[in-house]
């Protein structure tokens, strides 16, 4: 009986010992995801049909031949990870290589055949995702990191992550890096052209019956792009500052203004405000939003405020879903900003003088995604409702 026990105790003491290790070596993880983007290891398994062998990989890609054994290491986790999987083996004729004792014949060995799965396959394409994952796994961003302990120890007011480790602020380096500022750039762009098509595909009925929408913060113009072109009647402006709006494309049927929401917002049937707001702290959002309020038409006329951001707590309770809405609440740590739960959205559109809203209608776009989709007909309700994380609410203007 006590040796059953004494085994029980040192099983937990080993599976403990495994989830500090796996949880340590997450980092890992997202470096070799960073080596897949940097190789195009994707790619070269899309050049092949979405299906390809080490040796078909390695032709199309910058790898040293000393490193192919490196390479399949590299595979490996990738694998293992759910970044690509392997479907079968194939068979492949081995050259001969001279060894310390002769020749070696050559021959036919049996190579994993790599394969695309739902993640790397965000990762080809038109609409993928490489350029925002790129900005995360920037060492500028990872590096904010390495501080948060001593950043835990000084008292606020405090510069952010970002600041601590670089000496200034992030959209001060973006202001007089252009190289850096095109990688924040061309992230957002890519995250908008992925969300939007989604959002605009199946939810499209909150942007019925609008007029005029003006993207506010909407950098280069991506969403306000995809707006525009599923509802060619509907005039789409975007409006940022200055720097950015200098970089913005020509030759699109939106329109860009400069401005700052902190001073004014220009007057629009419907105000869009995507990834913006968890930026910012809870005063700050009441600012904005007020200046959006007085933008807009009243609730009779259709005036509305569209707000896409992560709401906390909400959607599925599995494991993975919270672990990962936790850890975007801690990334916006690197500017001071915050992803909210329900109660604080409640509270920041109640002090900014909005009516309130309703959701009633879930758009689940993806049931092996994490992110979920909502829309409100912005029906007047005392009480809030957020179902997934990422959230299209849609806030009628107070009378």
């Amino acid at each position: 009986m006590a040796l059953t026990v004494k085994s029980t105790d040192d099983h937990a003491l080993l599976n403990a010992e495994h989830e500090l290790w796996a949880t340590t070596f997450s980092y890992i993880k997202s470096m070799a995801l960073k080596s897949a983007l940097d190789l195009r290891l994707a790619d070269a398994i899309h050049h092949h049909g979405g299906g390809a062998t080490l040796p078909q990989i390695a032709a199309r890609v910058t790898v040293h031949p000393s490193k192919i054994p490196c390479l399949r290491r590299l595979m490996r986790t990738l694998t293992v990870s759910g970044v690509f999987s392997v479907v079968q083996q194939q068979d492949v004729v081995v050259p001969a290589a001279s060894v310390s004792n002769g020749t070696c014949n050559g021959g036919v060995a049996a190579e994993p055949l790599y394969a695309l799965t739902p993640v790397s396959r965000l990762l080809v394409g038109s609409r993928n995702l490489v350029s925002i994952i790129t900005m995360l796994l920037s060492p500028n961003f990872v590096t904010s990191f390495l501080g948060i302990g001593a950043w835990f120890e000084h008292s606020l007011p405090d510069p952010c992550l970002f600041t601590q480790a670089h000496g200034e602020a992030l959209w001060t380096m973006a202001d007089r890096d252009a190289t850096f500022d095109a990688l924040i750039n061309d992230a957002m762009v890519s995250d908008s052209s992925f969300i939007m098509d989604i959002a605009i595909r199946e939810c499209g009925e909150v942007l019925q019956g609008i007029g005029s929408l003006m993207d506010v913060g909407g950098g280069l113009g991506a969403a306000a792009q995809a707006i525009s072109g599923a509802f060619p009647s509907l005039e789409c402006t975007v409006m940022d500052l200055d720097h950015v709006v200098a970089k913005a494309p020509a030759g699109t049927d939106v329109n860009y203004v400069v401005g700052d929401m902190f001073e004014s917002v220009p007057p629009a049937d419907a105000v869009f405000l995507k990834w913006v707001l968890h930026d910012w702290g809870h005063e700050d959002c009441v600012k904005i939003l007020k200046n959006c309020k007085k933008s807009i038409p009243p609730r009779e006329k259709g005036g509305k405020v569209i707000i896409i951001d992560i709401v906390i707590g909400a959607g599925p309770s599995h494991v993975k879903h919270r672990e990962l809405q936790s850890m975007f609440d801690l990334y916006m740590m690197i500017v001071d900003g915050i992803e909210r739960d329900e109660q604080e959205w409640e509270k920041i559109f109640l002090e900014a003088g909005f009516s309130g809203y309703k959701v009633n209608d879930v758009m689940t776009f993806n049931q092996n995604s994490d992110m979920d989709l909502i829309i409100s007909n912005g029906n007047p309700s005392p009480k809030l409702s957020f179902e997934k994380y990422f959230t299209l609410m849609e806030e009628n203007s107070k009378s």
